[in-house]
Parts: C-alpha cells; structure tokens; sequence
C-alpha cells in the first residue's frame, strides 16, 4: 500500500519552461536563437549568426554550421527546436545549398535529441509582424519591441528570434493536433 504524505503547506507550483532553439538556416549566415517560455513569459535568451567567410568551402561551412549549433545546444540546453522550412528558389542551386544548410542545422538538433518543428518562412513573418510578406528589417524591428530587447538584432538573427515567437504563438491545443505534421 503506497503512503501519501501531506504537508501543510501548499507546494509552488512551477510553471513549464520550454526553451526553443530557433534557427534561420544559411550556408554564410545561420542565424539562431535560444528563447524561453515560462508561465506565458517569453524571454530571448541569447541570439547570434553563425558567419562563414566567403572562402571557405561549403563543406566547411556546413562543418561550422553543426560547430556552432552544437556549441549553442550545450551551453543553453533547449528543450526543443524550431527551424525555418525550405522556402521556394526559383534557383535550384539555391535550393541546394539552403537544403544542404538547413541538414546541417537539423543533424546538430537532432544529435542532442531535440524535437524538431519548421514554420514556413511566411508564417514566421506573419507570426512576428502580422503580415507574411514582410521585410528584414520589419522582422527584426518587431522581434526588438515584442521580445523588448535593447537593440535590433542583426536580420538572420532576428529571423531566428521571430521561428520562436512562432513556435511560442502555437496554442497547447495546436500544438497537440498540428506538432506531429510539423514535425521533421
């Protein structure tokens, strides 16, 4: 028979912590951020570009991509990760390399075990700007003032930041029905 043990006092409740890497995938410019949610707070946690020279091989370049997320995924431990879907080129080699880009940021996820969702780049500016055919710059002046950081981020980053507000606008009850399509 189990024991139940009562105490006098009423236990914190501890809201859920999510914490969402968020990724705007590029083969020069990765853009990511670490944003978390607790009891419907949402606050950016650290945010950046991974760069790659123009002279470095692509091969290196993806090398430095799964470097770079790896280094983001241990310091901050995210829970899950949110990444920008494949958006139309008319190029096909565009579409190559984003493709090739994008492999490199779902490998480093998904070696930490990282749940992984994508929102369609429309979305995401919908998401942070309220219209998905929105600008860079609208993007990261709306990350700034939603997020209420002290400077705009730089615009891959500020991508990165409006992939987790996306993920974070996502209702629990969305969630649960539409997480498994999303998922990659």
């Amino acid at each position: 028979m189990a024991r139940i043990v009562r105490s006098s006092t009423a236990a914190a409740v501890t809201p859920a912590v999510e914490r969402v890497l968020a990724i705007d995938p590029a083969l020069r410019k990765t853009g990511w951020a670490v944003v978390e949610s607790a009891g419907g707070v949402v606050r950016a946690i650290e945010w950046g570009v991974i760069q790659n020279k123009p002279a470095l091989l692509p091969s290196g370049c993806l090398v430095a991509i799964r470097a770079g997320l790896n280094e983001v995924i241990t310091r901050h431990a995210p829970t899950v990760c949110a990444i920008e879907s494949t958006i139309f080129v008319q190029s096909y080699k565009t579409a190559i390399v984003l493709g090739t880009a994008r492999g490199a940021c779902l490998i480093a996820a998904a070696e930490h075990g990282l749940p992984i969702y994508e929102y369609a780049p429309r979305e995401i500016k919908q998401a942070a700007v309220g219209r998905g055919a929105a600008q860079k710059d609208q993007v990261a002046f709306m990350v700034r003032a939603q997020l209420h950081l002290r400077e705009t981020p730089e615009a891959d980053a500020a991508d990165a930041l409006a992939a987790a507000i996306t993920h974070f606008q996502n209702s629990a009850a969305a969630r649960i029905t539409e997480r498994e399509a999303r998922r990659v």
